[in-house]
This record gives C-alpha cells, sequence and structure tokens, in this order.
C-alpha cells in the first residue's frame, strides 16, 4: 500500500500520524505511563531480588562460634562447679574467659613433676606449667615457664583479673576470683594436680604477678 493510500485511510479513522508512522516501519511508539509503571515496578523488584530481597533489612552480624556451649555465669566472679570445671565470669575479658575454660581441659589431671613444660599438652602438669597452659590458652604466654621465671614476668603486684602468686619453688593463679592450683593448701577436697580450689586464707611467701592490662 502506497504512503498517500494510508494517509488517506488514517484521516477517515481519525488515527494519530505518530501511530500511522509506527505501522509503516517509522518511529518507535512511545511507551504509555501505565507501560513505564508496570516497567519501573518490575525492575525494582529484579533489582530487590538480586540484593537477596534484603535491602530495608538490617544485615544480621557474623558470630565467633568458636566458644559456643562454654560455661559462663553472671558478673564478675567466676564459679566451681560440682563437677570440678569453672564457669567464666559473663563480663570478664576474653582472654580471662579463654583461660579459665583452657585450664577446664586439665582438671583431674594428674601431678606430674616437669609436666607441661617440654610441650603445653602433656598427661599430667606441675605448678608452672598448669599456670603455663591456661596462661596460653588466654594468648597470654607462648611458651612454658618455671615458677622460677614466673616471678619476672609480666607486671609486678596483683592484677584486675589475673594474678600469678610464685617463688622458686612453686606458683598457682587466681584467675577471676578462683584459684588455679596443684596443691591442695586450704582446699577441703583435698587432691593433687591441677584442680580449681578455694582461695587461699594467706599468699604470704609468694611474689604477685600480672598481665598487662589484666
Amino acid at each position: 500500500m502506497s504512503m498517500s493510500a494510508l494517509l488517506a485511510i488514517v484521516a477517515i479513522l481519525g488515527v494519530s500520524t505518530t501511530s500511522a508512522s509506527a505501522a509503516s516501519g517509522g518511529a518507535t511508539v512511545t511507551p504509555s505511563k501505565a507501560a513505564k509503571k508496570k516497567a519501573s515496578k518490575k525492575q525494582s523488584s529484579t533489582g530487590t531480588k538480586s540484593s537477596g530481597g534484603a535491602s530495608a533489612a538490617t544485615p544480621v552480624p557474623e558470630t565467633d562460634s568458636a566458644d559456643a556451649g562454654q560455661p559462663t555465669v553472671p558478673g564478675t566472679i567466676a564459679k566451681i562447679g560440682k563437677n570440678g570445671l569453672a564457669s567464666a565470669p559473663a563480663s570478664a575479658p576474653q582472654p580471662v574467659q579463654e583461660a579459665i575454660w583452657t585450664a577446664n581441659e586439665i582438671i583431674g589431671r594428674p601431678y606430674v613433676y616437669g609436666g607441661g613444660h617440654a610441650s603445653f599438652k602433656s598427661r599430667g602438669y606441675d605448678c608452672s606449667g598448669t599456670v603455663s597452659y591456661a596462661l596460653h590458652g588466654g594468648d597470654l604466654l607462648d611458651s612454658p615457664l618455671d615458677s622460677g621465671s614466673f616471678m619476672k614476668w609480666g607486671k609486678a603486684g596483683r592484677g584486675s583479673w589475673i594474678t600469678i602468686f610464685t617463688n622458686p619453688g612453686h606458683a598457682y593463679v587466681i584467675i577471676a576470683g578462683i584459684r588455679l592450683d596443684t596443691s591442695a593448701a586450704d582446699d577441703p577436697k583435698g587432691g593433687s594436680g591441677p584442680r580449681w580450689r578455694p582461695l587461699r586464707g594467706s599468699n604470704s611467701g609468694f611474689v604477685a604477678r600480672h598481665p598487662s592490662g589484666l
């Protein structure tokens, strides 16, 4: 059909010249507002799906599950359970909690002179080997120390969370208010080897040291 004939038909039917031009393969017809709105809505929906549909949601923080299931108690003082293991204070710094939970791993092991010095892993532990194992668990000590070496370790005096009491012949540590010791002194339950025990009536004869900041 010729262009002149098509224009004649257009004039009769009242169709716009733009539509007629499109019908003849000319300019593209501009989408209607409704079509634009629909297309925009579809595009928006597609964008939401591509982002997982959580563009307006608060991101869920990642959690470290390494300590999941470890025992804790409210407050700042650790607690010795009936099974002899300790629960760390929920408000204690992470190194303190880790030291307690790590020490729980060797509670009940036998006393072995020199145990825990050639390696942190041992079938049994002596006094300073026990202290070293706990501190290593809190990432506070790189290699085991004997009781004499602990006399010069860290900072002088008592710490806020951790205090090592040491002399040339013996060492023990108080962590968050409970004592980790291989000696049964002042412990009504007795028993040798690594144990959580009540505080002693006196720490006379020992030098007090603590890790920096704790």
